[in-house]
């Protein structure tokens, strides 16, 4: 027997006009959530109320209807419409189309219209987005009628286009919505899915590593080949750049490579070109060089071009505005946004004043080259002035002339190699007031050269300014023999060259303090000890620091070992206080950790990051696990072994504090006294 089903009878809707409504006190939403009220009333004058609302009857005390309406459910509707109301662009009387319900509980109405409605799943609203702007909608008026910004319509268009076989995975929830984020930063569908299934086998699944692998063999822009060329010119020529719209980027990555090169190239030789039409020899050109390579080089003395009297009046003008303003703002804690960006326009005129043009002699242009290459920001990098020892000229003998005695033709030729003859016959008594034989010249300057060295011994500060002469002439001049010191300096090339070693912080504070050195110093070398004569103690110990700090050799080779040598390197590492994670040295994978075994690999993100973090990598393979490393160890600090430095010895550690003297005795205060004028020799006995 079949059994009837009770037919549901659904609440009847009509058009009440909008001043029979009030809110009523039953409607469960009192916290304010989504959308705001003046969004939802501009989306409503837009396009009308899309959804009625659910109202009941107002009964007086007797249970007789008032004609009037409350509502359980809608009040952010209502008061969207008030609003409309209020700014005169709805009547008071406009219908508003309703729901009538009777009998049940009001609460149970707005409780259940609020928990019952189905939020939308992000990739709806991304596909929607897609299908209004493939109707003619731009991404700014989506913005406009969503109201929400056009970087996030881009971020949802973006997502949308994603490969059909990741968004069907993500609407299953086997991708999460910051892992479809980081799929968006290439727009190749067969790329996407590739790295999705190099993904299922994969135990670190976070974007950072998608993104990662997405971008594998790009060239970043913020790379200096990059930079050269410019992203406008890259793109014009037919070039893509993958973008994040999710994170920062830095500019995101250039995909074709090939056409990256292309483009150096050729700006190279453009400017190449430029420096060559001067008149130079040779220019080379590359991306980069290596450190180093302008050792065995000689490079040419310029003149700056000193400024004209209206580039001095321009300069001192704007050197006295800028004084005026530091003076004032002196106390302010924050510059005014106006008088900073004065202060940097300032400065940058001013540095443009200092930097002047250096030209060189046509003669020695003719024989020297120039080096053009690309510096660490971007910018051209010519280096001038250098020339080959093939291309210098041969060194003339000295000729004597009535004043110059012997020695000096003696000197000449020790500078040409010559040999001179010492058993030359001395001349006879009848030959009068000639010159003095070869042999006696010998004999007298060898007693020379020991009162030489008994004085200087005794004079620690000629001392020093001669070797300092001597060291100085062997890095900044061409010839070291205009120094009576046996004294040599030697500035070893790196027989290996290390990832990014030119364009370190350390090469380039090295450089520049060599150029300002050179900048200061006589241009002839037989001018340098007047020079250095005339200098104030700090000059001559700090240019004294940068030439022998230019013969520092700790780079460790397997054909020539050195172990003292090695030991001190660390000791002078620890005197300097030497730290290359603050000089910038960061493992990488180019670096160090692509150069090393998994164990090693991983015993640094131990050191690093603990154990935990090792643990969470030690299933990847070799290049994932450099990779990832990569990433962990950034700004921790974490130097290898070679790039620490070895802990110092007991003996080296209390030596200081022992009041171990140099002469190897502990002395008390008693003892100093009356030792400084005893000889080593006799305080031994």
């Amino acid at each position: 027997m079949a059994t009837n089903v009770q037919k549901i009878t659904l609440s009847p809707s009509r058009d009440i006009p909008f001043n029979k409504l009030l809110l009523s006190q039953s409607n469960v939403r009192c916290i304010k959530a989504g959308v705001s009220i003046e969004e939802l009333a501009e989306d409503i004058a837009r396009r009308g109320l899309l959804q009625g609302l659910s109202v009941r009857p107002v009964v007086d005390d007797t249970g007789v209807e008032t004609g009037m309406f409350e509502i359980p459910a809608g009040g952010r509707r209502y008061r969207a419409l008030e609003l409309l109301v209020k700014q005169k662009r709805l009547a008071r009387t406009a219908p508003v189309p309703c729901v009538i319900r009777e009998g049940g509980i009001a609460e149970e109405d707005s409780l259940a219209e609020n928990v019952q409605r189905a939020p939308l799943h992000p990739l709806d609203q991304f596909r929607a987005f897609l299908a209004l702007r493939e109707k003619g909608q731009s991404e700014e008026e989506i913005a406009a009628a969503f109201f929400v910004s056009v970087g996030v319509v881009k971020q949802r268009l973006r997502l949308a286009s994603v490969s059909p076989v990741l968004l069907e995975v993500y609407a299953e929830d086997d991708l999460t919505l910051d892992q479809l984020m980081a799929f968006t930063v290439s727009g190749d569908h067969a790329r996407q899915e590739q790295v999705f299934e190099r993904l299922k086998t994969s135990y670190d699944k976070q974007p950072y590593a998608i993104r990662r692998m997405l971008t594998e063999g790009a060239v970043r822009a913020c790379d200096k080949r990059a930079q050269f060329i410019g992203l406008e010119a890259y793109v014009e020529a037919g070039g893509t750049i993958l973008r994040d719209l999710f994170q920062g980027d830095d500019g995101g990555w250039l995909q074709d490579v090939a056409l990256v090169d292309r483009l150096v190239a050729e700006k190279l030789k453009a400017e190449a070109d430029a420096v060559a039409a001067e008149g130079w020899k040779w220019v080379e050109t590359a991306p980069d060089f290596a450190y180093g390579h302008t050792y065995g080089l000689r490079q040419l003395r310029g003149e700056t071009i000193p400024l004209t009297a209206q580039e001095e009046a321009s300069r001192d003008a704007l050197q006295a505005e800028y004084d005026r303003l530091s003076a004032e703002y002196a106390e302010a804690d924050d510059l005014p946004e106006e008088v900073d960006a004065r202060l940097g326009e300032i400065e940058t005129a001013i540095e443009a004043f200092e930097a002047r043009p250096i030209t060189f002699d046509p003669l020695e242009v003719a024989r020297a080259g120039a080096f053009v290459s690309i510096a660490h920001d971007g910018t051209v990098r010519t280096e001038r002035g250098y020339v080959r020892p093939e291309d210098e000229r041969p060194v003339e003998l000295e000729v004597a002339t009535e004043d110059a005695g012997p020695h000096h033709i003696a000197a000449a030729a020790m500078r040409t190699g010559e040999a001179v003859t010492a058993d030359a016959p001395e001349p006879e008594e009848d030959e009068g007031l000639s010159a003095l034989s070869d042999r006696l010249m010998t004999e007298l300057t060898s007693h020379r050269t020991l009162g030489l060295r008994q004085a200087l011994g005794e004079r620690p500060d000629v001392a020093f300014l001669a070797a300092l002469h001597a060291l100085t002439l062997k890095s900044f001049y061409r010839y070291g023999s205009d120094s009576c010191l046996e004294l040599d300096l030697k500035s070893i090339a790196f027989s290996a060259q290390a990832p990014g070693l030119n364009d370190s912080a350390s090469a380039a504070a090295i450089h520049a303090r060599h150029e300002g050195w050179a900048k200061v110093l006589p241009k002839d070398s037989a001018d340098l000890w007047e020079v250095l004569q005339d200098w104030d103690s700090d000059s001559r110990s700090s240019l004294f620091a940068h030439v022998v700090s230019l013969s520092v050799n700790a780079v460790h080779e397997a054909w020539n070992r050195r172990p003292r040598a090695h030991h001190h390197a660390d000791q002078l590492a620890r005197a300097v206080d030497l730290d290359m994670a603050a000089v910038g040295w960061k493992p990488t994978v180019d670096n160090f950790l692509g150069r090393v075994t998994k164990a090693r690999i991983l015993q640094a993100v131990g050191e690093a990051k603990g154990p935990r973090a090792a643990e969470r990598i030690a299933h990847l393979k070799k290049g994932d696990m450099a990779r990832e490393a990569e990433t962990l160890l950034a700004d921790t600090g974490w130097l290898p072994e070679p790039l620490r430095g070895a802990e110092p010895a007991a003996g080296e550690e209390t030596a200081a504090q022992d009041g171990t003297t140099a002469m190897g005795e502990d002395e008390s205060p008693e003892d100093t006294e009356d030792a400084t004028d005893i000889p080593p020799a006799v305080a031994a006995e």
